[in-house]
């Protein structure tokens, strides 16, 4: 379901409790995507935020994405302890939209200079445009090989245990249909999409072109950033998540 967020100026594909599914400007808006130089801990790089909204004169309630990396994958539990403590975050500082959370996420956990705790990695905020810059701006949140992403359980995971090139072409499958089901859902196609991005350690030439970029029709001419990363979960072995965004800024925490 795609609800309004007003007071954030953007529209949001309901996820789970943790994150939304992803987020689109509202017309009149564009999303703004801000990348650190280097992670900070994340509940300091809350208050980064803050000072970067209020300098950019717009409210808190701008902030449209989240994206954190981790010291190492987490399991299922602890994974789910980590995202009633970040809820509990946005619910204090009142981002919230009656009990929803709009804010969409990813969470990865890089296999080469790992932080030492959760860190802040990037956001992404609304601001007001000209009139006549009316493509749409999105950013769809990262989703892992799982069969159905609001069950964080090892019985939905695809392909458990294995990382053969048949398993990871399929894992890879199940994700792009999640990234389809999300553009769809915030109303927007591939060809709007700037940046895709693919987080796994195993390799991807084997399934990158028939599976990956046939699939995205224009977007395929930028390419796609491996991160040499792991999903945010153990057991997981490839996650995506998207954007499309005009402005991309980076910063010096």
């Amino acid at each position: 379901m795609l609800i309004d967020n007003p007071n954030g100026n953007y529209r949001f594909l309901t996820g789970i409790a943790p994150y939304s599914s992803g987020v689109v400007a509202m017309p009149g808006f564009e999303i703004i995507h801000v990348n650190l130089q280097q992670p900070i801990a994340y509940r300091q790089g809350f208050k980064l935020i803050d000072r970067h909204l209020s300098e950019a004169r717009r409210p808190p309630h701008a902030l449209c994405s989240i994206e954190l990396r981790l010291p190492a994958p987490l399991s299922f539990e602890r994974f789910a302890s980590f995202n009633d403590e970040y809820q509990r975050l946005l619910a204090d500082r009142d981002l919230m939209l009656d009990g929803r959370n709009p804010i969409a996420r990813t969470n990865i956990a890089p296999a080469v200079l790992p932080p030492k705790e959760p860190s802040l990695f990037a956001f992404a905020y609304t601001v007001p445009i000209a009139e006549g810059n009316t493509r749409p701006t999105f950013i769809i949140a990262g989703a892992g090989d799982l069969h159905d992403q609001g069950d964080l359980s090892s019985d939905a995971i695809v392909r458990p245990n294995d990382t053969s090139d048949d398993a990871l072409r399929e894992k890879a499958s199940v994700v792009m249909q999640v990234m389809q089901a999300r553009l769809d859902g915030l109303q927007i196609n591939w060809a709007m999409a700037t940046t895709i991005d693919i987080y796994t350690v195993y390799p991807i030439q084997s399934f990158l072109v028939d599976t990956v970029l046939n699939q995205v029709g224009s977007a395929a001419i930028h390419g796609v950033h491996w991160h040499f990363s792991h999903p945010p979960i153990e057991g997981l072995a490839f996650e995506m998540d998207l954007r499309g965004v005009r402005d991309e800024k980076w910063i010096d925490p």
